[in-house]
């Protein structure tokens, strides 16, 4: 897996999936094309998290937000796709900063935690994990703390995001061809 590429282990996890009929490429493809319009618990949910103010706009894809929010796409083949970050998200602010994806796999400047999630497709079956990794006992220890908190969000938005890239895929694999 790509993923572990990115972040082998983790201090915090979580593992989501669903079933779906559609090619690796159609789900992957599914997946990273979903707008906030079609994730609604993202918008407000992130809404929340930066009281009031979503850093997420509605028709544009979710991970172009995230892409515009610090977030990098560390690797993509046909069934995987991986996606890193570097922050202090116990901040309000998430504390992002900005890093290369060929540097984030050795990055361990105390103070921070990374952050690395995929979605992969294989075997009729759409999922996401997302790994979690401080880079010092203190950092571990706020992130645990922010954790319990937006945890169950978390967990939303990952089997909100699945459910609506399943519709999308499947769709698009029932629809007649163009012309």
């Amino acid at each position: 897996m790509l993923l572990d590429d990115a972040l082998p282990q983790a201090d915090f996890s979580e593992r989501h999936a669903v079933a779906l009929e559609a090619q690796p490429a159609a789900a992957l493809a599914a997946a990273r094309a979903l707008t906030v319009r079609e994730v609604p618990t993202i918008r407000w949910l992130m809404a929340l998290r930066s009281l009031g103010r979503s850093p997420l706009s509605a028709d544009r894809p979710v991970l172009d937000g995230f892409v515009a929010m610090r977030f990098v796409t560390f690797a993509e083949a046909e069934d995987e796709l991986v996606v890193v970050a570097v922050g202090r998200f116990w901040r309000l602010d998430g504390g992002l900063r900005r890093i290369d994806a060929a540097d984030f796999a050795a990055f361990d400047e105390p103070g921070w935690a990374k952050v690395a999630f995929n979605f992969r497709a294989e075997g009729g079956r759409l999922s996401t994990e997302t790994r979690i990794r401080a880079t010092d006992p203190d950092s571990r220890r706020k992130f645990g703390r922010y954790w319990r908190l937006v945890m169950p969000g978390s967990a939303l938005i990952r089997r909100d995001w699945l459910r609506a890239a399943r519709r999308r895929a499947e769709r698009l694999r029932h629809e007649p061809p163009p012309g």
